[in-house]
């Protein structure tokens, strides 16, 4: 039986509240304690081989008979008008098809309305002004050479609080301010909380524009079948390229196939459909071949989205005993010249610590720079650094333990909906990370010029995932099943968890369990893989498609080998009963049925009422720094996160590790580079833009709270893709300001920075 009700969801930050439709009844979690045959177990990835020996086909490796490649001409200016393009030679060069320009397209709204696919007005250096469709990839470089572009250059503006000044240019006719306005939240009232402060933090942190530099860069395949628009796709979300595909091209959902079955890749990147996923689109229609296009490093980091760069005006006030009594928090980020959705910078200060008044003020503001994305733990990263630097600062002055000021300060109530957590295990959290590493005992002992810190970090994030998501079980003939759900694998494991929760609730082995994922013809609806929702919204539809398919299968089973029902049960691929004098395969009770298959379906129920559902975590560092040099050698990084039940150890382990050393590269090196004179990104490449290697990385000790929230889900599962990424930067900034005495509170700290704070420590 179906039902209607409005559920609510955090993505990202954001609540939303959504009118879905719910099937059958509610599976219970199972217990705490229980020990499980396949769920909880270090499973290696379904698809491991197939990834590591170059056989998995990605959006990449698609090719097509008779394909053909488009490649972008890019313009040079931060901010112009294109007063003519001539595009005669290009056309006229051997194998050249077609050259698509807003000329010979038609007008269509991109970036919610803010520009058209292809424009006449540029706002960003890199921002795509032609594409050359050719036989081949070589052959439309060489065309896009011999296009003529006659610009009118216009006044660009690249930081944020500069496009907020009186006279500077305009980007956008509406101004520069996004949605006109800041994003302001309040409770309580910090006038008054500030006057109770005994003690005050007041300081301004800032953080660089960082880069995703997944290792498949965007791209997509597009190809015509009679009326209906095939793409393999590089993306997040095969649902929403479908929808944004059919609805800008106006075509029906029906006639519009999305398929990625493997991908490299995306952090957040790859949450929307590109430009050039609709003009492969437009240009297959136009020449009746499939047409290829995908982006290369160089563009990958013009173009394809950022971490915005903040600047944060941070306050904090306090009693003695360390109480907080109020936080405000002013910050900028640079959206770029094209936002979808803002980052919630502020999310860390309204929620993570209990405080009575508390403002913040986000101001996403237009610049001539690459458009803002997702990236990781958006807006959550840069905010959570400026409030645990600022509560270490804040320590300091009451000289008091840093750890001992966020237990002060902790709290089990969500502070913007004042509902209990589902459960919360950050204080379980930091007591395993400082006894790990061993914070009470720590010690700074010289050695020459080196100098030892320690600094830890609180991370808060949503991850409840929630409705709609589908799921279908198909048991096949010889006893083996399927899974299929309309998500994505990004690389982290999702095929793999699936297959464990199905072969848990069927009593099947993993080795008889396939999943079939990524194609939006013949897979039911899945959410985005974004904002650590994916095994929390499909997970636990799963169970309930093969908790759907085993009682069908039981009922039929009882009925072909004449048992009660009662006590039958399926066990390692076997039916097993009292009533039985020994195990039956199910393969050898199918075959009496001959090509009968049983379907289960599955549906995600609606989030829990009265309680929030949120991951926790806190990470804590050793590190030394070399005062003569300025280098940061991570000595020993503990990770301890707190997202439910674990489905696998040895995939989680892999996104805490990945996560960290991303953090890592935040904190310490990674920054793209803009030439204030011209616009233009000066490092964007992987020589010039640096990023962590094996040879950065440190031993990261991860361990998971693990403990089921039974409220969350049938699963007790929460997400855990983005919680690693969000305390990193802030940890080892903490543990350097622990080790030189003095705060740098500007990412990423470099050795330049390092050493110029040393400097002006000792003027």
């Amino acid at each position: 039986m179906s039902k209607v009700i409005q559920t609510k969801t955090e993505f990202e930050g954001r609540f939303h509240e959504e009118l879905i439709v719910v099937e059958g009844e509610g599976l219970s979690p199972w217990p705490e304690g229980i020990t499980l045959a396949y769920v909880g177990q270090r499973v290696p990835r379904l698809d491991g081989a197939e990834r590591v020996s170059g056989r998995a086909v990605y959006t990449a490796d698609v090719q097509l008979p008779g394909m053909l490649w488009g490649k972008f001409l890019r313009s040079p200016y931060p901010h112009a008008r294109i007063k003519k393009i001539d595009v005669q030679k290009a056309e006229k060069i051997p194998g050249v098809w077609l050259v698509l320009t807003y000329e010979n397209i038609p007008k269509i709204p991109f970036y919610g309305g803010q520009t058209f696919l292809l424009d006449k007005t540029i706002r960003f250096a890199g921002e795509e002004v032609a594409c050359v469709i050719a036989d081949n990839e070589e052959r439309a470089e060489d065309a896009r050479e011999e296009i003529s572009v006659e610009y009118e250059p216009l006044p660009f503006v690249l930081q944020p609080e500069e496009a907020l000044n009186p006279g500077a240019p305009q980007i956008h006719p509406a101004g520069n301010l996004v949605r006109g306005g800041p994003d302001v939240y309040e409770r309580g009232n910090i006038d008054r909380g500030f006057t109770g402060a005994e003690v005050m933090v007041e300081e301004v942190f800032k953080t660089s524009t960082a880069l995703h530099n997944a290792m498949e860069t965007h791209g997509s395949v597009a190809l015509w079948e009679g009326d209906q628009l095939v793409i393999w796709d590089s993306t997040q979300h095969i649902f929403g390229v479908r929808a944004q595909a059919a609805q800008l091209l106006d075509i029906s959902l029906n006639k519009v196939r999305v398929i990625k079955q493997y991908m490299g890749g995306g952090f957040g990147s790859k949450n929307s459909m590109g430009r050039y996923t609709l003009l492969a689109a437009l240009g297959a229609k136009m020449t009746g071949r499939p047409v290829k296009i995908l982006l290369d490093r160089h563009e990958e980091n013009l173009a394809a989205g950022n971490r915005p760069a903040s600047v944060q005006y941070l306050k904090i006030g306090a009693r003695r005993d360390g109480t907080l009594t109020a936080i405000h928090l002013r910050a900028y980020t640079a959206a770029g010249a094209y936002i979808l959705i803002p980052p919630a910078v502020g999310g860390p200060v309204r929620q993570l610590y209990s405080c009575p008044h508390v403002k913040t003020e986000q101001y996403a503001v237009f610049t001539n720079t690459g458009p803002l994305s997702a990236f990781r733990g958006p807006g959550y990263v840069e905010g959570t650094f400026a409030l645990e630097s600022a509560m270490d600062e804040l320590a300091q002055k009451l000289s008091m333990d840093p750890l001992d000021l966020r237990l002060r300060n902790y709290t089990e109530i969500n502070q913007i909906t004042g509902q209990p957590y589902s459960t919360k295990g950050l204080r379980e959290a930091y007591e395993r990370g400082a006894r790990e590493m061993g914070w009470a005992q720590r010690s700074k002992e010289e050695k020459g010029s080196k100098r030892k810190g320690f600094g830890m970090a609180s991370q808060i994030w949503g991850g409840s995932g929630g409705p709609p998501a589908y799921a279908w079980v198909k048991i096949n003939p010889d006893g083996s099943a399927v899974v299929l759900s309309g998500t994505q694998d990004l690389g982290t494991g999702t095929k793999t968890v699936l297959a464990q929760i199905a072969a848990e609730e069927l009593g099947i082995p993993m080795d008889k369990i396939s999943v079939q994922i990524g194609d939006t013809q013949i897979n039911p609806y899945a959410p985005i893989s974004a904002g650590s929702m994916t095994l929390p919204s499909v997970g636990p539809a799963v169970r309930t498609a093969a908790y759907d398919a085993k009682r069908q299968l039981l009922d039929i089973a009882a009925q072909v080998l004449q048992v009660p029902g009662e006590g039958l049960e399926i066990q390692n691929g076997s039916l097993q009963s009292p009533k039985l004098q020994q195990p039956v395969l199910l393969k050898d009770m199918l075959a009496n049925l001959r090509n009968f298959m049983i379907v289960g379906r599955g549906a995600r129920s609606p989030n829990p009422e009265g309680v929030h559902v949120n991951t926790f975590g806190a990470q804590f560092v050793e590190l030394e720094v070399d005062v003569e040099t300025g280098e940061v050698n991570i000595i020993k990084f503990i990770a301890v996160h707190d997202s439910g039940r674990v489905i696998n150890p040895l995939t989680i382990s892999s996104q805490i590790e990945g996560g960290v050393i991303q953090g890592l590269g935040f904190g310490l090196i990674e920054r793209r580079v803009v030439d204030r004179k011209t616009g233009v990104v000066l490092n964007a490449n992987l020589e010039d833009y640096r990023m962590p290697t094996i040879q950065d990385a440190p031993e990261i000790i991860s361990q998971m709270v693990d403990r089921p929230d039974l409220r969350a889900n049938n699963l007790g599962s929460k997400g855990v893709g983005e919680p690693p990424i969000i305390p990193t930067a802030a940890a080892v900034a903490n543990a350097i300001a622990d080790s030189l005495k003095v705060r740098i509170r500007e990412l990423p700290i470099t050795r330049e920075k390092v050493l110029k704070a040393l400097v002006n420590r000792n003027l």
